[in-house]
């Protein structure tokens, strides 16, 4: 920490003062406490040795002002222009590939489905996934199938049913009454084995299997995901993505993980009968590697088409589908869609994903099951996505406001869809022709080996794809970025407030905002104006690892903690590995360690200070990345694994010191407790409640469970639970009435 001497003596003078009383600062409490190198978060410091050695610090010392979200840039890739020629074209086919419910194996389900309250979920019914990220004390997976909350799937949740660890008394930790380790997530897709698609045809062709976890008397249902949804508003200043961080800042145009995988490339057409495949490298683009994610998963979007075994050492074994010559040649512009080696080069073994399944004492169709738990792998290529949305108009299955603030002059209201555009033209409209535009094929064979040829072969031994299909990873993950990346909350009454409008927070917001950035030590995870340390402006100003300020000093990844929510044995989170080939660790310090830094993350490691020794411990295990705080009020439930569903529950956590490992307790009053809660809710942005501009949709069905409950479920005639769907209105720019709560 960058401290005066003065401040030096001060901090070691408390931590001394501590000792000598008794206290013992445990690993979670030094994974909180941040070194941030700032006034701040050294104030914050400060505060809370002072607070739990009994002292009170003196008021004249109070943290640099902070400044509104609408005084920070966007973070964005120095070299887009290499890739989009139009990036308001671009946006257009984000949006609708966002919320279009046709990329979904089963023809109804979008990133959206996930993403549409908030940029969160707010759904209730079949909404609790059991413990799937459970290890054992020495890293082997175990994982907990059983459902305690509700007794099984399909179950509507209920206020009572939070918090997920209950206690007699919320501001005593030891008075447990009961404990779940469940998760309130998103559900997706049934599971199903991907056969093929169908041109022209919005569901895929598969094959249901018996899903061991997520049925019902032997019915399907959805699946849920094994941790909470985070909102996609404001991710865009994140420097990495996903709650463990492994959506990566640097895209490689192919899959979540950067420069970990070596074998990620594109194809460039030098000239449109020249074609070569390229390494590509984007910076600041986690939200691109985010996207690429879900339409892979067997858990939020895809058929299970593939197993691991069947992915090659390159780029990938492909499935044998139909070669491109079945199909009319004079159609190829139309066929040259969205597709590409989403998957190709991805992962290696589910083995290395999830660690050592064969240790696990459970049945073959568990591991299957874990498989893809953590939307990390799939089986659908995005190239063969492309063949299938290529004959569909976008937004086939929705109606899109003729006041949309982006595809509304393209929409056919009240008829469903866009009129007069095709998704390859909206990929020619947005990105380089270099990129999309060649008379030749990329022809993969059965082993992964790839040939450019100048026309299809006929062979079933083979796939075929334009350019435009091949690249269609490069287009999805980029459009979706840059998308996300105009849903910017920035318009609330603490921005404005700190603006200069005194009076936009109340008399208890404002006390609310003093205990954030003081007593209640908020300001320690979630710093800055965008109220994360996980921010790319932390990490510029930081560094992307450090060290923690007390004890041992253990290095850390910037902007990932731990702060008790669960045991580590539940979920480990940052502490996990990245499910490649070389299956190296997610953790950053742990890369270091290993001297992986800059092969793996593409710049030399931070200096640390002591330097880094290879045999120290990191601070990882049970860590995930602090979420931005705007619009909280609206994205229940909280926390990695969705178990508080209010915010009175969350400031009652940290109030008490957390569940476990124990942060500090902050001895909060009832009245600082309302004052606190009362400031969370004025970094709400009414322009995200009220659904106005940018943050306005098309319309969307969203699967709401299934009729029943997690006792008795009607079966549709094929193995699958009966579907119910929610519909989500389509909204214009001008915004609609006020969308509910969770549970609300």
């Amino acid at each position: 920490m960058l401290l005066t001497s003065r401040g030096r003596f001060l901090l070691k003078s408390l931590v001394t003062k501590i000792k000598r009383q008794g206290w013992k600062f445990r690993n979670v409490l030094l994974n909180y406490l941040r070194s941030r190198f700032s006034k701040t978060i050294t104030i914050a410091a400060i505060i809370l040795a002072a607070v739990i050695a009994g002292n009170t610090v003196s008021a004249q010392v109070t943290p640099p002002p902070l400044t509104s979200l609408k005084s920070v840039s966007v973070p964005e890739p120095n070299n887009l222009g290499d890739f989009v020629k139009d990036k308001v074209a671009a946006i257009k086919l984000g949006k609708a590939l966002f919320w279009d419910m046709q990329v979904g194996s089963d023809g109804k389900t979008s990133c959206a489905s996930c993403h549409f309250h908030a940029g969160a979920d707010n759904r209730s019914k079949n909404q609790i996934s059991p413990g799937l990220l459970r290890i054992n004390a020495d890293g082997t997976v175990n994982p907990d199938t059983a459902f305690d909350v509700g007794g099984g799937p399909n179950y509507q949740l209920k206020p009572g049913d939070f918090p997920f660890h209950k206690l007699s008394n919320p501001n005593d930790p030891k008075t447990v009454v009961s404990d779940r380790n469940d998760v309130s997530s998103s559900q997706g897709v049934f599971n199903a084995k991907f056969v093929d698609v169908k041109p022209g045809n919005a569901e895929d062709e598969v094959k249901n299997e018996l899903d061991p976890v997520f049925n019902v008397g032997g019915t399907n249902v959805r699946r849920v995901q094994p941790r909470n949804t985070p909102t996609v508003i404001n991710a865009a200043f994140n420097f990495r993505n996903f709650w463990d961080g492994r959506a990566e800042n640097i895209f490689n145009g192919v899959n979540p993980f950067g420069l970990r995988d070596p074998n990620a490339s594109v194809v460039k057409a030098e000239k449109p009968n020249q074609l070569k495949f390229v390494k590509i490298r984007l910076n600041n683009s986690s939200l691109a590697s985010q996207a690429l994610g879900p339409p892979l998963s067997s858990f939020e979007l895809s058929a299970d088409g593939r197993t691991f075994q069947e992915i090659g050492d390159k780029f990938g074994r492909i499935d044998n589908k139909k070669s491109l010559s079945t199909l009319p040649l004079d159609n190829l512009d139309n066929l040259d869609n969205l597709a590409d080696t989403l998957v190709g080069p991805l992962l290696s073994s589910v083995e290395e994903l999830t660690g050592n399944l064969a240790q696990i004492g459970n049945s073959k169709s568990i591991s299957t099951l874990l498989q893809n738990v953590l939307s990390i792998r799939g089986t659908k290529l995005p190239r063969v996505l492309g063949q299938k949305l290529s004959r569909l108009r976008p937004l086939g299955k929705q109606v899109v406001h003729p006041q949309d603030s982006v595809l509304g002059a393209d929409s056919r209201s009240p008829q469903p869809g866009l009129k007069d555009k095709t998704y390859d033209q909206l990929i020619k409209d947005a990105f380089k022709p270099e990129w999309w535009r060649s008379n030749r094929l990329i022809q993969v064979d059965a082993e992964g080996r790839r040939t450019f040829v100048n026309r299809p072969d006929n062979s079933s031994q083979t796939d075929e794809y334009t350019l435009l299909e091949y690249n269609f990873s490069l287009f999805f993950g980029l459009a979706i970025q840059l998308y996300e990346s105009t849903l910017i909350a920035n318009d609330t009454p603490f921005d404005r407030f700190l603006a200069g409008n005194t009076t936009a927070l109340t008399k208890q917001q404002q006390l609310g905002k003093d205990l954030f950035q003081g007593k209640a030590l908020c300001i320690g995870c979630h710093a800055g104006s965008e109220l994360t340390a996980a921010s790319v402006s932390s990490v510029a100003k930081d560094g992307r690892i450090k060290r923690a300020p007390f004890g041992a000093k253990s290095p850390e990844d910037n902007g990932f903690f731990n702060i008790g929510v669960r045991p580590v044995t539940d979920d480990p989170g940052l502490g996990a590995n990245d499910g490649l080939q070389s299956n190296n660790p997610l953790s950053e310090a742990r890369l270091a360690q290993l001297g992986k830094f800059q092969l793996l993350l593409g710049q030399n490691p931070p200096v640390l200070n002591p330097p880094l020794n290879s045999n120290e411990k990191v601070i990882a295990d049970g860590a995930f990345k602090a979420p931005g705080l705007r619009n909280v009020e609206l994205t229940a439930p909280y926390f990695h694994n969705g178990g508080q569903a209010t915010l009175e529950q969350v400031v009652d956590f940290y109030n008490r010191g957390g569940d476990f490992g124990a942060l500090p307790p902050l001895n909060l009053s009832s009245e600082e407790k309302q004052q606190l809660v009362a400031f969370l809710k004025g970094l709400t942005d009414d322009r995200v409640r009220l659904e106005k501009a940018p943050f306005d949709h098309p319309q969307l069905f969203v699967p709401n469970g299934h009729p029943g409950n997690q006792t008795f479920i009607t079966d549709d005639g094929t193995g699958k639970a009966t579907d119910s769907f929610l519909e989500i209105p389509a909204v214009g720019r001008n915004g609609g009435s006020a969308i509910r709560n969770f549970l609300n």
